[in-house]
């Protein structure tokens, strides 16, 4: 392991692609980013890495223009270089692939690529020379797209290559990519990791924010482990491991796979028939979708986001209408009228962790007290008499609560918006684990959490199979599906592809399943 945020000497004597000095930043008490120093070499893929919360991206947005640091030095190429803002950053060779991309959807892959980058009042003369220059990047890179097509009708996996297309027509040498692979699927992100090393190859520079360890491992030369606003270290990829790579993130040891033992499914207690949804634009998101989740097991739910995943936790949570047939424990449950609704559900013993705990699982302003309470401010525990609630009670089964699943800092009156994404979601995970439903629905369990956060949800999800509940569980995350799932059901296009076992499918089956291709339904 190398010394403190560096990569030690170059073979070569070329100056580093970027070197970071003693950059600090704060937003008002809260440090961000504590005398930080970094050095990436020219012609590699250089990961880093840290907990939500230690920096990463205050860092990436400094070294792109988005913030000013408060004090420190950043050296392109060995040159002292000033980026007050992007459009400087873009100058200066670097470009940057966002987790959200920045297309405009109604405009051609070759609008987007010269928009802001318009030589001038004429843009035929822009578009003719994009046209040459975007057939030479895309032979070249492996980044083929129709730049006639609009951007609305593209996967996700070739709306990303238009992002790398747009960086690599403003002649950037270096860039940076946040969790790039978060809505792909396995063959996509395949790909993806081609075109990077044969950017790498061609000696341009790339820096890979990402969580996922198996990727930094696969990808990466070099990774540098952030925590809590410092550098602790950069170590050469071949010389580390995911644990030690963990480990260092956590300031501790971490379980970074679910140890559970096998499953024993008692009697069915969600059947889902012939379910359909069909939204207010009058397009159907689920198409006859059908499946069962039996007492003491995990089905998992795979596929890319957008395939009709969210619509099934929400019709099943009471938050969407839909038809088709609905059974939880033999009693079929109301899809359209008045005891369709969340409360309903509850009642019926079905607890819902949303895919979206900002907005469908919490009360940003509302307390942590508050928000234990939420959707369950009915209990018989939580009131008082028939008029009030017993605001006492709920404030000390949520100190109860917070102690049992580790929430931090413990504080009850601590207003939700002021918890760490991975805080936040554990006081959703233990108000609604703590109700001992039958059927726990739970989307994206882990999505925007620490390492030490997803160990400890894991386990919480395990607990409750063992207590003979039934789990239904949506992750875009295939490590999280592959390890938490008993069975794996995946989705494409609203409907069931296919039911695997975990222990006997791999990714490539399960990708190509997310793809469309093949599978039951196919």
């Amino acid at each position: 392991m190398q010394g403190q945020g560096t990569l030690g000497r170059q073979a070569s004597a070329a100056p580093f692609a970027i070197e970071l000095r003693g950059i600090s930043k704060a937003f008002g008490p809260v440090q961000a980013n504590k005398d930080i120093s970094i050095q990436v070499a020219k012609g590699s893929i250089h990961g880093i890495i840290g907990e939500n919360g230690a920096g990463k991206s205050t860092l990436m947005s400094i070294l792109y223009g988005f913030y000013k640091a408060d004090s420190g030095e950043i050296l392109i190429d060995g040159k002292p270089t000033t980026i007050p803002d992007s459009q400087s950053a873009i100058r200066a060779g670097i470009g940057m692939v966002f987790q959200h991309f920045k297309l405009v959807q109604n405009f051609t892959v070759l609008e987007n690529v010269i928009l802001g980058a318009e030589e001038g009042a004429m843009l035929a003369p822009s578009l003719s020379k994009a046209r040459k220059v975007l057939g030479d990047l895309a032979r070249e890179y492996e980044l083929d797209v129709d730049p006639d097509a609009l951007i609305e009708d593209l996967s996700v996996g070739h709306q990303q290559r238009v992002e790398i297309l747009k960086a690599l027509y403003r002649q950037a040498d270096i860039l940076i990519l946040d969790e790039p692979t978060g809505v792909l699927t396995p063959a996509e992100a395949d790909h993806l990791f081609r075109i990077l090393n044969g950017l790498k190859d061609q000696g341009k520079t790339i820096i890979l924010i990402t969580h996922k360890l198996r990727e930094i491992m696969e990808i990466t030369d070099m990774v540098s482990v952030m925590r809590r606003g410092q550098m602790v270290a950069t170590v050469t990829t071949a010389q580390t491991s995911p644990e030690e790579l963990a480990e260092l993130m956590v300031g501790r040891k971490v379980l970074l796979h679910v140890h559970k033992d096998p499953a024993t499914p008692g009697a069915a207690v969600l059947e889902v028939e012939n379910l359909r949804v069909v939204d207010d634009q009058k397009v159907e998101r689920l198409r006859g979708i059908s499946l069962t989740v039996r007492a003491g097991e995990i089905l998992g739910i795979a596929g890319v986001a957008g395939n009709g995943q969210s619509e099934l936790l929400e019709v099943l949570g009471g938050i969407a209408k839909g038809s088709g047939t609905i059974r939880l424990n033999g009693k079929e449950l109301d899809l359209t009228g008045k005891f369709s609704d969340g409360r309903s559900r509850r009642a019926d013993g079905i607890a819902h962790v949303p895919e979206d705990r900002q907005v469908l699982g919490l009360i940003m302003d509302f307390s942590a007290w508050e928000n234990v309470a939420f959707g369950y401010h009915h209990a018989p525990e939580y009131q008082k008499n028939a008029l009030f609630m017993d605001n006492d009670a709920i404030r000390a089964d949520t100190e109860k609560k917070m102690a049992t699943f580790d929430v931090r800092p413990p504080i009850p009156t601590l207003a939700a918006k002021n918890f760490s994404g991975g805080n936040q979601q554990k006081i959703v995970v233990a108000r609604e684990i703590e109700r001992n439903p039958d059927l726990l629905l739970i989307g994206q369990p882990t999505r925007g959490v620490d390492i030490g956060a997803i160990e400890f949800i894991h386990k919480q999800i395990v607990a409750l199979r063992d207590q003979g509940k039934a789990i239904l569980l949506v992750s875009v995350e295939l490590d999280e599906i592959m390890s938490l799932s008993d069975r794996i059901a995946v989705m494409f296009d609203g409907r069931i592809m296919g039911e695997r076992d975990p222990a006997t499918t791999n990714e490539r089956e399960l990708g190509l399943l997310m793809a469309g291709v093949g599978g039951e339904s196919a």
